[in-house]
């Protein structure tokens, strides 16, 4: 009996572990997107809206920026600088970067 109960604990915690991630504001603020972008205006980097006009056409943008999100670029917008976020997860980056992709001009989610 004990084992059978020390399994489920341990498929209990695999399963929370893997649980997908979904990215609203809410996780962008909290992985402190909003220091540097806003999601109507620009701010120091460009707003999500920018970003997402930008990328509409891609389809790997989510990948690409789910990369950018980790581990930082330049260029892409004249001389900014993402700085890397490496506090962000892997999982919380592609989530994240879908989240960007979604927001639409004149919305302000």
């Amino acid at each position: 009996m004990r084992i059978a109960l020390q399994c489920l604990a341990v498929v209990g915690l695999l399963g929370a572990a893997s649980a997908p991630v979904h990215a609203d504001q809410d996780l962008a603020v909290k992985k402190n997107c909003s220091a540097c972008h806003f999601v109507d205006k620009r701010k120091y980097g460009p707003s999500f809206q920018q970003i997402a006009a930008k990328y509409a056409d891609q389809k790997d943008a989510a990948d690409k920026l789910a990369v950018k999100i980790r581990k930082g670029g330049t260029g892409v917008w004249g001389q900014d600088v993402m700085p890397p976020q490496p506090q962000v997860t892997v999982a919380e980056s592609k989530a994240l970067a879908k989240y960007i992709l979604s927001v639409k001009p004149g919305e302000a989610k």
